[in-house]
């Protein structure tokens, strides 16, 4: 850290957080992208040649975003103090204490400093990885149920198949060497996975329209360098930061 005019400036966010981060953002909006465009399907119309290319290129993106996910997920565990997941999740031995010093400055027009994440913020962040690891759950599971895909794709044909013989002949939008009413079992199984995956779709999209304000509102009313920290990892404060050892 250095002291500039009174200044002070901390390293926050490690490589691995950064790099995960600015995944993750491409990632999304790689996939929200295809997801509109295969919604609206019927408007745009798209054939089934093109609603294949469409949900080939949305699993290879939800292939980097759920690996991405997992690491962040492990490095949770193993990285440095403000990646790890006591002082991501709004738990832990200190959140108490620091939630109340947190809503008593935002009263008082005078927010504390947090070199991490705020009390706040901790909440928005569970959210966003539950909502993110739904997606990756229900997508892998989707994946395998209208192209085939791993990690579940062969499975699923064996289960549509007419025999044996036949698994190497399903093909995505195909009806050769597919027993209709075993297709017709995987899809009343695969219905569920379907409906969590859209609607959930949609509440992480509304997730992070408030993650964006939040941060937007943050970075004015507190001027730390918190959306710069995600490039540089790090931030600056004029006092003492509440969660500094």
């Amino acid at each position: 850290m250095k002291q500039e005019s009174h200044v002070t400036e901390y390293h926050v966010w490690d490589r691995s957080v950064r790099w995960f981060h600015w995944i993750n953002v491409l990632c999304v909006l790689g996939l929200i992208a295809i997801g509109v465009a295969f919604i609206n399907s019927k408007a745009l119309g798209i054939t089934d040649d093109g609603k294949i290319f469409l949900k080939t290129w949305h699993v290879y993106i939800g292939y980097v975003f759920a690996i991405n996910l997992g690491w962040r997920l492990v490095w949770g565990f193993i990285g440095n103090r403000f990646s790890r997941w006591n002082a991501v999740l709004p738990f832990g031995a200190n959140y108490r204490q620091q939630s109340r010093a947190f809503w008593s400055g935002w009263k008082q027009g005078k927010p504390a400093a947090f070199m991490g994440h705020n009390p706040l913020a901790r909440w928005m962040v569970m959210v966003l990885f539950l909502l993110m690891t739904v997606m990756a759950v229900t997508g892998l599971v989707l994946a395998g149920t209208d192209i085939y895909k791993p990690p579940f794709g062969s499975q699923f044909k064996e289960w549509v198949a007419e025999s044996p013989a036949m698994i190497e002949q399903i093909r995505p939008y195909s009806d050769i060497g597919v027993d209709k009413e075993a297709y017709k079992a995987m899809r009343d199984f695969r219905s569920p996975f379907k409906d969590t995956h859209e609607i959930t779709f949609f509440i992480l999209l509304a997730a992070i329209f408030l993650h964006l304000f939040g941060v937007i509102v943050t970075e004015i009313r507190e001027r730390n360098g918190l959306v710069s920290a995600m490039v540089t990892g790090k931030k600056v404060f004029k006092e003492k930061p509440l969660d500094k050892e």
